[in-house]
């Protein structure tokens, strides 16, 4: 079952979609947070759940819209992530929207697609951290994230293709055949 289509969505349906999945991706960090405290968010990577979802649901256009709109919303609503780190997260997250969403378009393999997306995410935000102006350390910072976040990652990797494959069962209906 690692042949996946992704689901065959008009317009108003991607844009429902979009929205219902940036706010469970805004959502799940504050949940988090609010049990686990912020380091909650560096370790599990609460964000990324649903961006990745959406993505490798609705294709890339979702997956980057998802991966845009979501670091942005919760930075508007909480401070989080905060402002020095935001225009990375945005990279990363919008990366990971957009490789997820493409690959699973490409490959029609889910696992393939999430794990490419991890990978190549990651070098977008190491070449955002090297070509942008910040105070930050580029290799220091990825190597980090990783370390702090690889509980996410395999959370990522063992839960994402299961969500989207239940989803894909429970909404049939609506994919591309």
């Amino acid at each position: 079952m690692t042949n996946l289509q992704v689901l065959h969505l008009t317009k108003v349906k991607t844009a429902i979609f979009v929205f219902a999945f940036t706010v469970l991706s805004v959502l799940t960090p504050m949940l988090a947070h609010y049990l686990g405290g912020v380091a909650a968010g560096r370790l599990f990577l609460p964000m990324h759940f649903f961006v990745l979802a959406g993505a490798l649901l609705a294709g890339w256009q979702a997956g980057l819209a998802i991966g845009v709109l979501t670091p942005l919303i919760s930075y508007s609503l909480t401070g989080m992530p905060p402002a020095m780190v935001l225009p990375f997260v945005v990279i990363e997250i919008a990366a990971y929207g957009f490789l997820a969403g493409f690959f699973q378009q490409k490959m029609k393999n889910i696992w393939l697609s999430l794990v490419g997306a991890l990978i190549l995410g990651r070098a977008v935000l190491f070449a955002g951290l090297i070509l942008l102006p910040t105070k930050l350390a580029a290799m220091p910072f990825v190597v980090s994230a990783v370390k702090d976040g690889w509980r996410g990652i395999a959370l990522q990797i063992l839960l994402v293709p299961v969500a989207v494959i239940s989803l894909r069962k429970f909404l049939g209906n609506e994919i591309k055949q």
